[in-house]
């Protein structure tokens, strides 16, 4: 498993990886535009020949871009849905040169529209979007559930991914809070595994991608997106340890997301703790 952070891509990506260094992160995860402008971010020559020195001197493994809040591929709106196809494009073709692991999405919402339709429509996006890209993968994220918003099961997933046209590109990118706002039981071993026994017989393992590890700040079922500092939430330490120790998440990139001491975000010793907790789940396990 590759433990690491969102990190800020102020400065270019290569200055994210150094961050990612500081905290001794082996995955990061960045924004590739501004989370609160449409406009996207295009990496000069220079900027992506500095990211891939930097990240082939250090120990950081991976990369995921995620795409800003902004996009919405199942909207109803024309402008909104060509807004959000420019910007997923452009987040493709920033993973395709900066050999991304994947780019991350939060699928859309219906509001308070027909959940069949909006599916449809977000399938189309995101469809376009990986014919005008070339190899970077795009990771569908569960959500918490909230209003319309989609992707909250694992039949939603498994829609979406058939609206899009099924593509190898396409994977999963799982979040415990998600998971956990959403109904999910993932604190026990018995739990998780009937979820992720769920994730397989209706996706399919083979789609996921990459993980989230963010605590919550509400309970089970409150279809509520707060993200709390890992073992601070209602998955708590023990919670953390069981998600972290599943060996069928073994081998991926996992990224925190959490608000931090300072509310700037995952800091070192966070994921020193995170460490402490998966080889404390590992050790459970193998006693068991």
């Amino acid at each position: 498993m590759l433990i690491g952070a969102h990190v800020s891509p102020a400065g270019g990506p290569a200055s994210a990886v150094q961050r990612g260094v500081e905290r001794g992160a082996r995955a990061i995860q960045i924004f590739n535009q501004n989370p609160r402008a449409w406009k996207p971010r295009d990496y000069t020559a220079e900027e992506i020949a500095a990211y891939h020195a930097a990240i082939g001197a250090c120990d950081v493994d991976a990369l995921l871009i995620h795409a800003v809040y902004l996009l919405n591929c199942a909207s109803d709106d024309r402008e909104i849905r060509a807004n959000t196809l420019r910007s997923l494009i452009a987040s493709l073709r920033a993973g395709d040169q900066l050999g991304a692991h994947a780019v991350v999405l939060h699928p859309g919402s219906a509001k308070t529209g027909e959940v069949g339709a909006a599916i449809a429509r977000a399938g189309e996006i995101i469809a376009e979007a990986l014919a005008e890209s070339d190899g970077c993968a795009l990771h569908l994220e569960n959500t918490a559930g909230a209003g319309g918003t989609l992707g909250r099961s694992f039949e939603e997933l498994s829609s979406l991914l058939e609206a899009a046209g099924g593509d190898e590109r396409l994977g999963l990118c799982l979040d415990s809070c998600h998971l956990l706002a959403s109904g999910f039981e993932i604190r026990t071993r018995d739990g998780l595994t009937q979820v992720l026994d769920e994730c397989a017989a209706l996706v399919g393992l083979q789609r996921l991608g990459s993980l989230h590890l963010n605590d919550s700040q509400t309970p089970l079922g409150s279809n509520r997106d707060r993200h709390a500092n890992v073992g601070e939430g209602e998955l708590g330490e023990a919670g953390c340890a069981v998600f972290l120790s599943e060996p069928r998440f073994e081998g991926l990139p996992l990224v925190l997301e959490t608000p931090g001491l300072k509310r700037s975000g995952p800091t070192a010793q966070e994921l020193a703790l995170t460490r402490a907790l998966r080889a404390r789940g590992v050790a459970a396990r193998a006693v068991r």
